[in-house]
C-alpha cells in the first residue's frame, strides 16, 4: 500500500483506467466543453459520421487528436482533473506529437518498468523475453550478445524471405543516417516504415505510463524503450509494410507519404497499438486489473 494514497479521497473519486475503454480516436473535428459536457463536432471521416457527440470522457484512458481536429482550453483543464490523457498524433497513429503526463492514479506500470530496469537480473530476462517473443522460442541462459547475433542472423533471412514475396530486389540492408536518400528504394521504404511503427510505439508506451528512456536492448537513448518495442514488430509489420509499398515502383519524391498512408490503414487492420500495449504489460509482467494500472 501507497503511504499517500490520495489527498483527501479527490484521486480516488476517478474511474480507475483499468475500467475504462482505452483509446478514442478523433479527427477533423473541434472537441470542445459546453455544460460540464465533452463533445465533439466534426465534418465527418472514415471512421466517424459527421455530427455532434457527447463523449463520456470519465470512461476513456487517452483521446488521440488527429489531423484537421481543434481543441479547447476547458478540454485541457478537465481531462487533466479527470486523468484523461490526450495526445496530438498523425493519421493512423503514424506520427506521435506530444508527451502527455502519465497523470494521478497511473504509476503502477512506471514502477514495476523502473523496479524490473533497475534490478540487472531482471533486466537481461527481460531482454530475453524480447528475443522469445521474435523467436517464438525460450532463451532462459543465452548471453545477450549471443541472441544479438542470432537476431542478426534471422533478420537478414526474414529480409531475403520477404523481399522474394514482395518482388524486391534486394541487396543487404544499408543506411547512411548522414546521407539516408543515399540508399536504394527498398532501404528507404523501411526507414520511413520504422519512423511509423515507432510513432506507434511512442503512443503505446505513454498510453500504459511506461518510461521511455529504460530500454532493455536499446540503450543510451531518450526512447530506449519504445525502440524495444517497435522492434516486436518489425518482421510482421515495418518490413512487410516497407515492401509492399516499395513494389509499386513509387518514386522516392512521395515514398514518404504512401507509406504514412498504408500505415495508417495497416495499424488499424492489424490493431497494432492495442497489441503493443498488451505486450508492454506482459512484458512487465503487470496485471492491470487494479485501480491505478
Amino acid at each position: 500500500m501507497s503511504l499517500f494514497p490520495g489527498r483527501l479521497g479527490i484521486a480516488s473519486g476517478r474511474i480507475p483506467h483499468a475500467d475504462r475503454h482505452g483509446l478514442l480516436w478523433l479527427s477533423r473535428g473541434n472537441l470542445y466543453i459546453e455544460d460540464g459536457t465533452l463533445r465533439f463536432q466534426t465534418s465527418g471521416s472514415d471512421d466517424i459520421e459527421p455530427g455532434n457527440y457527447a463523449i463520456p470522457y470519465q470512461t476513456i484512458s487517452m483521446i488521440l487528436l488527429g489531423p484537421g481536429t481543434t481543441i479547447t482550453h476547458d478540454v485541457l483543464r478537465i481531462m487533466a482533473r479527470q486523468g484523461t490523457l490526450i495526445a496530438a498524433v498523425g493519421e493512423g497513429g503514424v506520427k506521435f506529437y506530444t508527451a502527455p503526463p502519465m497523470g494521478t492514479g497511473r504509476s503502477k506500470i512506471a514502477r514495476a518498468h523502473a523496479m524490473l530496469w533497475a534490478d540487472e537480473e531482471m533486466r537481461v530476462r527481460i531482454a530475453r523475453r524480447m528475443y522469445a517473443f521474435r523467436f517464438q522460442s525460450a532463451f532462459p541462459h543465452e548471453d545477450i550478445s549471443v541472441l544479438r547475433g542470432m537476431e542478426g542472423s534471422r533478420m537478414r533471412e526474414t529480409y531475403k524471405i520477404l523481399a522474394d514475396r514482395y518482388g524486391i530486389d534486394w541487396s543487404g540492408r544499408r543506411y547512411d543516417r548522414q546521407n539516408p536518400t543515399a540508399a536504394d528504394l527498398p532501404n528507404q521504404a523501411i526507414n520511413h516504415a520504422a519512423t511509423f511503427v515507432e510513432a506507434a510505439a511512442d503512443i503505446a508506451v505513454a498510453a500504459v505510463g511506461a518510461l521511455p528512456p529504460l530500454g532493455f536492448i536499446h540503450e543510451d537513448s531518450s526512447n530506449a524503450f519504445t525502440l524495444d518495442i517497435a522492434d516486436l514488430f518489425r518482421t510482421e509489420i515495418t518490413i512487410p509494410l516497407a515492401f509492399s509499398v516499395a513494389a509499386k515502383n513509387i518514386p522516392e519524391g512521395v515514398l514518404e507519404r504512401h507509406i504514412r498512408y498504408e500505415a495508417a490503414r495497416w495499424f488499424k487492420k492489424h490493431k497494432v497499438i492495442p497489441r503493443m500495449i498488451e505486450k508492454i504489460k506482459e512484458l512487465l509482467y503487470v496485471d492491470d486489473s487494479g485501480s491505478d494500472a
